[in-house]
């Protein structure tokens, strides 16, 4: 199905606020003037080789990557085990789909409240670090816990610090790399760097670990510890 509709998308999203037709003249200008004051998105840029080799060559496109790969690991392997997570608490599976729905409102939260506040102070790596380390907590809990209330609570706050963090790294190029033949390709840069997080994610939550999991709780928890680094790392460089 996301093949099929990234192919629709191709008919159906517009490259530039200009050309979109769906917009009236005044939305128009409004979007215009936000883009113009956020970044260079508005410029009608043509792609050049040039701006993908500016990104090759860019050491803090590979740091980007890195980021977003310490994050891939946590958010792909919470979105896909958290129901087996809490069914290895001692929930029956039905309970353990209601419950998974706390974990997520969580999340919800403090991922708009972040973007928020990343929004008005212009910092983007204080952020990450912090909601990180709500997740290192969350899934230290998960670790060492032996009760089945505790270990819940570590899942929200690993909800909560995750995908606040994962959010917020993912939108990082696209706010600092400039040019955007570059910017683009820093992000596809980034994406396909992290997507080897998810794929070591599938294989740190098996059977035969459950139900305290400690491979891959221990695993990502290592990771998430890495992403505070890394942050910072890119802080500096910034």
């Amino acid at each position: 199905m996301t093949v099929i509709v990234a192919i629709a998308g191709y008919f159906f999203i517009y490259d530039y606020p200009a050309t979109a037709k769906f917009l009236t003249p005044k939305e128009r200008e409004y979007v215009l003037a936000r883009l113009k004051d956020d970044n260079d998105a508005t410029r009608n840029e043509k792609f050049t080789w040039t701006g993908v080799r500016q990104a090759l060559k860019d050491p803090k496109i590979y740091l980007y990557g890195l980021c977003f790969t310490t994050l891939a690991l946590p958010v792909y392997t919470l979105s896909l085990f958290l129901p087996t997570i809490i069914n290895g608490l001692g929930y029956s599976a039905a309970e353990a789909q209601l419950l998974s729905i706390p974990p997520y409102l969580a999340g919800f939260v403090t991922t708009m409240s972040v973007a928020v506040l990343v929004e008005r102070t212009k910092r983007k790596a204080p952020f990450i670090i912090c909601s990180s380390a709500v997740g290192i907590v969350g899934y230290t809990m998960l670790l060492v816990s032996r009760w089945s209330g505790m270990s819940y609570g570590g899942t929200i706050l690993v909800a909560a610090g995750i995908f606040p963090s994962i959010a917020v790294v993912l939108s990082w190029p696209a706010g600092n790399v400039s040019g955007q033949t570059k910017r683009a390709t820093a992000q596809a840069v980034q994406i396909s760097i992290g997507g080897f997080g998810a794929v070591l994610g599938t294989q740190l939550y098996r059977p035969k670990w459950s139900p305290r999991h400690f491979v891959g709780h221990g695993t990502v928890r290592h990771f998430m510890i890495h992403i505070t680094h890394l942050s910072d790392t890119q802080f500096c460089l910034r």
